[in-house]
């Protein structure tokens, strides 16, 4: 029978991306596999991460991988790690239930002369490019599209990614590469969506909006966001985790945002 596991990338020590693998560790029986880019042994992160939350679950249930969102080569070598790790625990077809990739930087630009072309790539680079490359190497682990291989629901590969990045949705303006690299994802979002649906493939592809999650990446626009929008990472992880297991497959190919709302393109 195949075997569910979670994978959580990037940035499993921190933020977002720590509460997500701690909800995930809390909530369901499922192995986890969440990446670090840090050069610190496994058993420190692995320290961290628990922290809290140690009597309330299995540890050995946690598994680490290195990645650096900036190259190619660390990202395959990561699924590589991920592949050997799963032959190593024995599980009988192992697929990804969930997949929750994270990667985001911000550089809030209010003007064209802000714009800076150092970072400009950082951003197109974390925001965008990564996620494609984590679908190039990653996406292997989906459950295909075949009646050997039937699984009980079909598995979810999440991005996260920001209401800014609608379209439909921009009134003022502002965060040049920020919003065109969000909007850059969703396009990605639909596209490897689409790819899923025509392979038959047993997954799906959203995007997901947490609102303003109190993060360093947000740090100087918690008091400007709207209150009903900002959110300690924890209570962003269950918010975003719930939202994701009510998903049907006709919401496919969208992007959602914390209370479950479609946000337009």
């Amino acid at each position: 029978m195949p075997s569910p596991f979670v994978l959580v990338t990037p940035g499993a020590t921190r933020g977002l991306s720590l509460a997500l693998t701690r909800q995930f560790l809390k909530t369901t029986n499922y192995p986890v596999f969440a990446s670090h880019r840090t050069q610190k042994p496994d058993s420190e992160i692995k320290e961290l991460v628990l922290d809290g939350i140690r009597d309330d679950v299995d540890p050995t249930r946690l598994n680490l991988l290195r990645l650096d969102l900036t190259s190619e080569d660390s990202i395959r070598q990561a699924a590589e790690s991920l592949d050997g790790a799963l032959s190593k625990a024995n599980l009988d077809d192992p697929y990804i239930h969930t997949a929750f990739i994270t990667g985001g930087v911000l550089f809030p630009e209010k003007q064209p002369a802000d714009l800076d072309w150092a970072k400009l790539k950082e951003t197109y680079q974390i925001n965008v490019i990564s996620h494609l490359l984590l679908i190039k190497h990653f996406s292997r682990f989906l459950p295909p599209a075949s009646p050997k291989f039937k699984v009980a629901v079909p598995s979810k590969w999440v991005h996260i990614t920001a209401r800014v990045g609608s379209i439909a949705d921009n009134h003022r303006g502002g965060w040049f590469s920020y919003r065109s690299s969000k909007a850059a994802l969703n396009q990605v979002i639909k596209t490897f969506d689409n790819h899923l649906d025509m392979s038959r493939n047993q997954a799906f592809c959203v995007g997901l909006h947490p609102g303003t999650v109190k993060t360093d990446l947000s740090r100087g626009y918690w008091n400007s966001a709207a209150k009903n929008e900002v959110f300690e990472a924890q209570d962003a992880a269950a918010n975003l985790v719930n939202v994701v297991e009510n998903l049907q497959t006709r919401q496919r190919g969208k992007v959602w945002d914390w209370a479950g709302e479609e946000i337009p393109w």
